[in-house]
């Protein structure tokens, strides 16, 4: 199990961005949240298998209208108990 947070660049917002995470995140059984910033990048964190949390990165790349420029992650520590993904406003 791993958690990862994600800043995404690019053309990210308005576009469906956190209804796609949010999707994929319940199609592969992951936990953690999404939200958008002020400076037009959004953020994320998702918490699951390796595999699937890099398949859902791949998703959200592949998803239309979306244009992701850059990506930055991290490891962070992982929430015991966490159940479900959630879009933050």
């Amino acid at each position: 199990m791993v958690r990862k947070h994600f800043y995404f660049s690019g053309r990210v917002q308005g576009v469906g961005f956190r209804f796609q995470a949010s999707w994929a995140a319940k199609q592969l059984g992951l936990t953690g949240w999404v939200r958008n910033l002020p400076d037009g990048r959004v953020e994320m964190e998702v918490q699951g298998e390796p595999f699937e949390v890099e398949k859902m990165v791949e998703l959200l790349k592949e998803a239309m209208y979306i244009r992701i420029n850059k990506i930055d992650s991290a490891d962070v520590p992982v929430k015991e108990g966490e159940r479900k993904f959630r879009t933050e406003y």
